[in-house]
C-alpha cells in the first residue's frame, strides 16, 4: 500500500502534467477562486493587495455563489477547475463527498471571520423593526393558519401590517438570493427557522419529524412576495433605490459600503452593527469561509502566498484592511489556529454528522 507522501506526490504529478506549458502560456498560471458572493468583495481585495505586492499575477474570481463555487470546486483536480472556492456558510457533508468521489480527497477549510445577514431598504422609506417571527411569517410558503391551531395554510400574507399591525400598510416585497446562495441557506436557517421555531408545536416537531419541521421552516413562498434576485448584491441595491417599499437581503458588508444609500432592518430589537454581529447580540449572523484544494498548491503559482496574505493581521486582524470592508474578525485564537491549519494545509475531515 502506498503511503500517504507517495499518494500526494502522484496526484501533484497528475496535477502538473495537467497544467503544460501550453496551458500556462494561456494564462493558467494564475490561481483561479469562485464562490460565495458575500465572501466575493472580502477575496477580491485579497487578490488586489496580493497582486500588487508579490511577484505572482492577481487571481481571478468568480462570484458564483456558494453552492455553484462547491460544484466547480468538486468537479475534479487540474487546471480546468478553480484552486479555492468561498462559502458564505460551511461545506456540506454531501458536497464533501462529491469532492472526494472526484478525487478531491485533501481539502483545507479556513475560517475567515463573521458576517450579518441583514434586510435592508432605502433611505427613503421608514427603517422596519422585525422579529424573526414576522419574517418567518411574511416569507415561508405555509405558516400557521391566523385563526390559532395546529393547522397550516398557503401563506395568506400580503402586507407587513397583515404580519403584525404595528408593521407598515406596505406590500410584502423581498429581494433575495437564490438557492444556490450561502447567504440563502444561512438566512433560512437563522432567521426563518428560528421565527417558524417561536411555535411551539412546530419546535417539537425537530425533535419528532426533522424532514417535516426543515420542509415548514425552510421553504420559502413562490407567489412574488419573495423575488429571486440573483448573486449580484450591488444590483440588489440599485432595486431597493429605485423601489423603496422593497426590501433586501444580503451580508452587512454591502450595507456597510452602501449606508449613504440603505439602512438595515432591526431584528428582535437588535441593529445589524459591527459590534452587535461581533459581540453575538444581532441574531442573523454567520461564519465565512474559503476551502482550499490541496493538490493544487505547489503546483499553481502563489498559493501558499495567497493564502498567507489572507490569514495575516494585516488583512483579517481586528485593525486590518477586511474590517475596514465589512469582515467581522474572528477572536486573535481562532485567527491563530485556522492561520496555522491553512499554513500546514490541514485536511478536513468530516464524520456522518457533517462536524
Amino acid at each position: 500500500m502506498l503511503s500517504k507522501d507517495a499518494c500526494r506526490a502522484i496526484v501533484l504529478l497528475a496535477v502538473a502534467l495537467a497544467v503544460s506549458p501550453a496551458a500556462a502560456g494561456q494564462g493558467r498560471d494564475y490561481i483561479s477562486i469562485v464562490g460565495s458572493s458575500t465572501v466575493y468583495p472580502f477575496a477580491t481585495t485579497v487578490a488586489e493587495q496580493f497582486g500588487k505586492t508579490t511577484r505572482f499575477k492577481t487571481p481571478k474570481i468568480e462570484s458564483t455563489g456558494s453552492g455553484g463555487g462547491m460544484k466547480l470546486f468538486c468537479a475534479g483536480l487540474g487546471i480546468e477547475t478553480p484552486d479555492i472556492t468561498n462559502a458564505s456558510r460551511r461545506i456540506k457533508k454531501s458536497e464533501y463527498a462529491t469532492c472526494r468521489k472526484n478525487g478531491v480527497r485533501e481539502i483545507t477549510e479556513v475560517k475567515i471571520g463573521y458576517d450579518g445577514i441583514v434586510l435592508a431598504n432605502s433611505k427613503e422609506a421608514p427603517r422596519m423593526n422585525l422579529s424573526k417571527r414576522d419574517i418567518f411569517l411574511a416569507l415561508a410558503a405555509r405558516v400557521p393558519a391566523p385563526d390559532g391551531g395546529e393547522k397550516l395554510v398557503a401563506n395568506p400574507y400580503r402586507t407587513w401590517k397583515e404580519v403584525d399591525p404595528a408593521l407598515p400598510d406596505t406590500r410584502i416585497e423581498v429581494l433575495g438570493p437564490p438557492p444556490t446562495s450561502g447567504t440563502r441557506d444561512a438566512f433560512v436557517e437563522l432567521a426563518m427557522q428560528g421565527g417558524c421555531s417561536t411555535f411551539a408545536w412546530i419546535k417539537t416537531l425537530k425533535k419528532t419529524d426533522k424532514a417535516r419541521f426543515k420542509g415548514i421552516c425552510h421553504t420559502i413562498r413562490e407567489d412574488g412576495a419573495y423575488i429571486e434576485a440573483g448573486e449580484n448584491d450591488n444590483l440588489i441595491v440599485q432595486k431597493l433605490e429605485a423601489n423603496p417599499r422593497a426590501l433586501g437581503i444580503f451580508g452587512f458588508s454591502f450595507l456597510d459600503q452602501n449606508g449613504d444609500r440603505i439602512q438595515g432592518s432591526l431584528v428582535d430589537g437588535e441593529a445589524p452593527t459591527f459590534e452587535n454581529i461581533a459581540s453575538g447580540s444581532y441574531p442573523v449572523s454567520r461564519p465565512l469561509f474559503f476551502y482550499i484544494k490541496d493538490a493544487h498548491v505547489g503546483v499553481i503559482p502563489g498559493m501558499r502566498e495567497y493564502v498567507a496574505e489572507f490569514t495575516s493581521d494585516r488583512a483579517w486582524g481586528e485593525d486590518g484592511y477586511l474590517a475596514d470592508k465589512g469582515l467581522i474578525p474572528m477572536s486573535a485564537g481562532e485567527r491563530q489556529r485556522y492561520a496555522a491549519d491553512a499554513a500546514a494545509l490541514k485536511p478536513l475531515i468530516l464524520d456522518d454528522a457533517g462536524n
